[in-house]
């Protein structure tokens, strides 16, 4: 899934992450224009997982 794909689904994938992984916030999983990249590597910090690993996670919904 590449970084298109990944934010023309974020409202239903951002759900499921905070389901799955309850230490993250809404500020956590909110998407700004422009600022994915760095919205992503805030979910990664918080859950521990790398950039590649997250996303296949996030694809295999």
């Amino acid at each position: 899934m590449n970084q298109e794909q990944l934010e023309g689904k974020w409202n239903q994938v951002k759900g499921k992450l905070k389901q799955k992984y309850g230490n993250l916030t809404d500020d956590d999983v909110t998407y700004t224009e422009g600022k994915f990249d760095e919205m992503m590597g805030r979910v990664q910090e918080k859950v521990g997982k790398g950039k590649e690993e997250l996303q296949e996670e996030i694809a295999s919904w």
